[in-house]
């Protein structure tokens, strides 16, 4: 990996880095768009065009959603909220989906019926076309910006790219990427509808267009959402990675057996590990202290992701086998850390 990737890299994870800059340049274009495109619209009669305008709106209210989410996860934790309020950021990102299917899909697939069944005037077409060329250079730049987050991220994580965008817990960027995606293919719809209306002079592919975009969004928003609520509801570690996490506490010197493991996936970068341990029954209080303190140590050495580890002491109710740990001068160098958010 180069010097830039690798600045690129450490960034994404700084508060306040680039999700949330990745998500300002969303906001700005897409009001920008959304004012083009409207003006558009109404020279050209295209529904099309105001179903693309509509498209741009929900896609800024999601994005200032976005940020709010970004904004609100990142407080500390205090007393009220002992585990901090990453979980937050899901929630506006729910409320997200939701604008894109309210304010996006309902009406695109409303006006896109209505302009099928009562049909419409074509009007002229040239402004609307120069703003669907101008739009798509915005919306294409976002789309850069955004791809190349995710493309770091998915480098730090040694991930697949396609796999990490599936299953990343960073909602801010997903959006944003799949939105900026939809807008291109929107883009594409909404000119294809203006051709084919201006050739044949029925306002009925402008119509189909329409409907297609509408299409298109209740897609974008069922992605998001579903995404979403499974981090809202508590998603762990995938079964590979928790193999892994109960590897490592096994290797700790003192430590039997893991009777119990629980992790949870708090956010893109905070991860949860609480587990019931069962020590040597030699062991005295302080070498049980210090097994503690290394287990948690090397958990945080081979996931950097992890940010709190809960270990209870519990006795075995049968034998359990024991595992000889490694003296710590000739433990081996563990292998690259596994996503927190692949599938399980």
């Amino acid at each position: 990996m180069s010097n830039s990737d690798a600045a690129v890299t450490e960034s994404v994870h700084e508060p306040g880095g680039e999700s949330v800059g990745t998500v300002v340049v969303a906001v700005v274009t897409n009001l920008g768009i959304a004012v083009a495109k409207a003006f558009g619209g109404v020279v050209s009669g295209s529904s099309a065009m105001l179903s693309e305008a509509a498209h741009s709106v929900a896609d800024t209210v999601t994005e200032l959603l976005l940020l709010t989410s970004l904004r609100r996860s990142a407080r500390p934790a205090d007393e009220a909220h002992p585990l901090g309020y990453g979980p937050e950021r899901y929630i506006w990102a729910l409320l997200a989906s939701i604008a894109t299917f309210v304010g996006g899909a309902v009406f695109a697939v409303y006006d896109g019926i209505h302009t099928l069944v009562h049909g419409e005037e074509p009007g002229d077409p040239t402004v609307s076309y120069v703003i669907l060329g101008v739009a798509f250079l915005l919306e294409g730049y976002s789309l850069l910006v955004a791809w190349r987050q995710m493309r770091a991220e998915a480098v730090r994580m040694r991930a697949p790219f396609g796999l990490y965008v599936k299953h990343t817990p960073d909602m801010a960027v997903k959006a944003v990427l799949l939105e900026n995606v939809a807008a291109l293919i929107g883009l594409v719809l909404a000119a294809g509808g203006l051709l084919g209306a201006q050739l044949t002079g029925s306002g009925a592919y402008d119509g189909v267009a329409s409907l297609l975009i509408g299409l298109l969004l209740v897609w974008v928003a069922w992605e998001l959402g579903r995404s979403n609520a499974q981090y809202l509801i508590g998603r762990p570690l995938p079964a590979a990675t928790r193999a892994e996490v109960r590897e490592e506490l096994l290797s700790v010197l003192h430590i039997e057996g893991v009777l119990e493991l629980t992790t949870l996936v708090q956010g893109p970068n905070e991860v949860l590990i609480a587990a019931k341990v069962d020590f040597h029954d030699l062991a005295s209080a302080r070498q049980v202290e210090a097994a503690c303190e290394q287990a948690e140590e090397q958990l945080r050495e081979r996931f950097p992701a992890v940010r709190r580890v809960y270990l209870d002491p519990t006795h075995s109710p049968g034998p359990t086998p024991s595992t000889p740990a490694p003296p710590p001068s000739t433990r081996t160098v563990p292998p690259p850390p596994s996503p927190p958010w692949s599938p399980s």
